[in-house]
């Protein structure tokens, strides 16, 4: 320090709190006395340009509002002459201009006719209104209304609607003598109430596995499926009858991640061994290795047109390959963690990774680059799900399950009450979404609401420790009929709906405690 501010510290300290109080007091006042203190003067000048600024923010984009062709008048106002472009709407019909660019929206009664004579853009940028004078065969039928409301007119164009300026006189806001609807109050906003799904049961245990069965998948053909596991095993099973058909061997260590091409023969494995496998069906036997992963190979996918591989790694990396050629087309870095879970889509963003980071991210895999990472959940991700018919996404956490929209990643709502690791989602085509968890459970959910009808924890197979009740991975099979679950009892579980129930005996107990606002 220097003298100066020695001398600064020791003048300060000659002081006593007391006066030092007082005199933080005295700043305090005198900076927020304009607030309390009747008798502070306005300074007009100051009042002017507060109330011009606040007019040009407010109303701006409507002061260039289609002026009359001839006898135009003006509204009187309350403030200033800012609305001096609103034209009466008092006595008889007039004729506009109409300007702008936006199209005109869409819908029932609103198509416009040779007899239409007053016209309106809406848009959100210029808060115009738009009415639509009914043809003299039905004005005279109908003499209350003579123009669409409007706040129809803004409802139809799917625009919010905006607050008339407070100049305006409610006289300038009714047509024939009958309010406009704008002025209507808006009806509360309510939840809706979860479709009604059938509950689902076990109805098959597969056993032949001496290890966790940790992976899945089914064939686009829906004949069989293949499951991975800890016994470095992969078995092929048939789905009618549930009977092993063939069992394949190559990894040396747990099996984490399988999947079927339905753009080829050729079944895609990857394990803990670092390894990632292409197996020819028609030879039963491995034809090409996919080398560059540093750690234990966690997931993978298949892109659904384009002939590439993405695998997703413990080395906190997501790789994409060529098939054919075996070589690295992106490597695909940004996490801090392990990644966890991958899922491969057509539509952009293409890539979608989940990891023990606690961040999602969106890829663009045409300059491996992230598009966007979410960062909403607070506990590692290790499940990442698509919806089949909707451009949405689901994503599981110990601390939620939480569904976006795509491209950008917009949140959509939470689920909650499945407290627990979660390993696996799948959802169907009906909006049932299933998730399993290391503890055995599995929850069932409705899509749309979030409503968990169903919850579920089968029995521990016989000879397995009671704390091996773990769901590894579930898939729903092509028919979407069959749920089938990969367990840590060393068993596949296959399950499908109760034909028996019905909404009275399974009824839906549904009490939403906050209104949530859906961003579809």
């Amino acid at each position: 320090m220097s003298q100066r501010e020695w001398g600064a510290v020791e003048d300060v300290q000659k002081h006593s709190v007391h006066t030092l109080v007082f005199r933080s007091l005295k700043r305090t006042h005198d900076m927020f006395v304009a607030d309390n203190a009747k008798t502070v003067s306005i300074d007009d000048e100051s009042h002017k340009l507060k109330m011009s600024v606040k007019l040009r923010t407010e109303y701006g984009p409507v002061l260039h509002m289609p002026t009359l062709r001839e006898n135009r008048e003006k509204v009187p106002l309350a403030i200033g002459d800012a609305y001096d472009h609103y034209p009466s709407n008092q006595g008889h019909e007039s004729e506009y201009m109409v300007t702008g660019t936006h199209p005109y929206p869409s819908g029932p009664g609103l198509a416009l006719t040779a007899d239409t004579q007053i016209q309106r853009m809406p848009s959100e940028s210029a808060a115009q209104s738009l009415a639509l004078a009914l043809p003299p065969s039905q004005s005279r039928l109908d003499a209350h209304r003579t123009a669409a409301g409007v706040g129809d007119i803004y409802r139809q164009a799917g625009i919010p609607e905006r607050s008339h300026p407070p100049g305006l006189s409610m006289g300038g806001m009714e047509t024939g003598g009958m309010k406009n609807s704008a002025l209507m109050a808006k009806k509360a906003p309510t939840m809706p109430k979860p479709q009604w799904h059938p509950p689902w049961k076990l109805y098959r245990v597969i056993s032949g596995h001496l290890g966790w069965v940790r992976c899945l998948a089914v064939e686009p053909g829906n004949q069989w499926f293949v499951t991975g596991s800890a016994d470095r095993t992969i078995k092929i099973w048939d789905l009618a009858s549930g009977k092993l058909k063939l069992s394949l061997t190559g990894h040396i260590s747990t099996v984490r991640g399988v999947i079927v091409s339905a753009r080829s023969p050729y079944l895609f494995s990857c394990g803990e061994d670092k390894q990632v496998k292409c197996w020819d069906l028609e030879y039963n036997k491995v034809i090409r290795h996919y080398h560059g992963h540093l750690s234990a190979v966690y997931g993978l996918d298949l892109h659904p047109t384009i002939d590439v591989l993405v695998t997703c790694s413990r080395d906190s990396t997501a790789r994409i390959w060529d098939i054919r050629t075996k070589a690295g087309v992106h490597t695909l870095v940004g996490h801090t963690n392990a990644v966890a879970t991958v899922r491969c889509q057509s539509a952009e963003p293409q890539i979608i990774t989940g990891s023990h980071d606690t961040t999602i991210r969106l890829w663009d895999m045409l300059g491996g680059k992230t598009r966007v990472t979410l960062t909403n959940h607070k506990k590692s991700v290790r499940a990442v799900v698509l919806h089949p018919r909707q451009y949405t996404f689901a994503s599981g956490s110990p601390d939620n399950i939480k569904q976006w929209k795509f491209p950008d990643g917009s949140f959509i709502q939470n689920l909650s009450g499945h407290n627990a690791i979660i390993n696996t989602l799948a959802v169907n085509s009906d909006g049932v979404l299933v998730s399993g968890a290391d503890n055995g459970t599995m929850h069932l959910w409705d899509w749309r609401t979030g409503y968990n009808f169903q919850r579920i924890h089968a029995a521990v197979q016989p000879g397995s420790l009671d704390s091996e009740s773990g769901i590894f991975a579930c898939t729903f099979d092509q028919s979407e009929g069959r749920l089938i679950t990969a367990e840590a009892d060393k068993t596949i579980k296959v399950y499908r709906e109760d034909d028996t129930a019905t909404e009275e005996t399974h009824p839906v107990s549904w009490k939403p405690e906050i209104i949530k606002r859906k961003r579809f």
